[in-house]
């Protein structure tokens, strides 16, 4: 029974790891969409980092990632910037890879 349980700590263990790995990537790829998304807004220094934690926040208003693709669709709208929603989601695609990179570099 020994063996069961340490069997079952370790994969609640990874679980709980994993987990703590992938929030970590959404939240550094939301900060990443957010800078990339600040240079096409023309925003640069304290505007675009504050511009990217706006991006990471708002992430927290529903599960899943559609909350962040319409901010950033509704900030692109409102400033006429020319970005179809596929090189949106392309751009959260890219930086996610990027992100989880990062993360498991530990960087």
């Amino acid at each position: 029974m020994s063996t069961f349980n340490n069997r079952e700590k370790d994969f609640e263990n990874k679980f709980a790891h994993d987990e703590e790995l992938k929030f970590k990537a959404v939240a550094r790829r939301n900060k990443l969409l957010g800078l990339w998304a600040a240079e096409k807004l023309s925003l640069n220094g304290d505007k675009a980092e504050e511009y990217a934690r706006e991006v990471v926040r708002s992430d927290f208003e529903e599960p899943g990632e559609e909350d962040v693709f319409r901010k950033i669709r509704a900030d692109f709208d409102a400033a006429k910037v020319e970005q179809s929603d596929h090189q949106i989601r392309h751009a959260m695609e890219e930086l996610l890879h990027t992100a989880v990179e990062q993360v498991q570099r530990g960087g």
